[in-house]
């Protein structure tokens, strides 16, 4: 998927995200958020100017948001992003409005609808996981100038021996043959092939 398409489907699919922030005393605060809009420049969404958490996003200017849907666990999509935001005012408010229909039941007037700040996830990295797929899959992405972050493991091929221990233990088998290779697409991040690596060849990547 591109990068977009993984936006569009965070926004548009799941839509209703956990958001976590950070408050005065530093400690991790979360909430439901709804997110509203999505383009090449990020992602959108309001809260009213009274709440703590629009003191929190303008004081940090740091997030994190995670989604997910599924009918159970094997057939779950997971998308995770953090980044930077900015408040963009009522820009793109009546956008939002018409686009998300069910705000008009919760700010029906005018007057209401002043007290709300649209924010805009402008720079983020973040990850794709399918737990749909078998084996499962991931992706990273980024997007405004953020770098793409990646985790797991990896093989150094130049203390790899061939033993093949690695693979003995991935429980997706997501290792070739040797000289072995990590497909991080398909990896858990379990680190088995990490813990078994009798050449201490597997490293951990992020």
């Amino acid at each position: 998927m591109t990068t977009l398409e993984i936006l569009q489907f965070l926004q548009r699919d799941i839509h209703s995200t956990v958001l976590a922030t950070v408050d005065a005393a530093g400690l991790p605060q979360t909430c439901v958020i709804d997110m509203m809009l999505c383009d090449e420049q990020g992602l959108y969404f309001l809260t009213a100017k009274g709440k703590k958490l629009y003191e929190r996003l303008t004081e940090t200017g740091f997030v994190a948001v995670s989604g997910m849907k599924g009918a159970d666990t094997m057939s779950t999509v997971s998308i995770s992003l953090r980044g930077k935001i900015r408040s963009i005012g009522q820009k793109r408010l009546d956008e939002i409005f018409e686009k998300n229909p069910y705000m008009a039941k919760i700010y029906p007037n005018e007057a209401g609808r002043a007290a709300l700040e649209v924010f805009q996830i402008y720079e983020a990295s973040g990850e794709l996981f399918d737990l749909s797929q078998n084996p499962v899959y991931r992706q990273s992405f980024a997007y405004g100038g953020a770098a793409e972050e990646q985790g797991g493991y990896r093989v150094d091929p130049e203390k790899c021996i061939g033993c093949e221990s690695c693979r003995s233990v991935c429980p997706v088998q997501c290792i070739s043959a040797a000289p072995c290779e990590i497909d991080v697409s398909r990896c858990l991040h379990c680190g088995n092939c990490y813990e078994i690596c009798p050449a201490r060849a597997i490293e951990k990547v992020g």
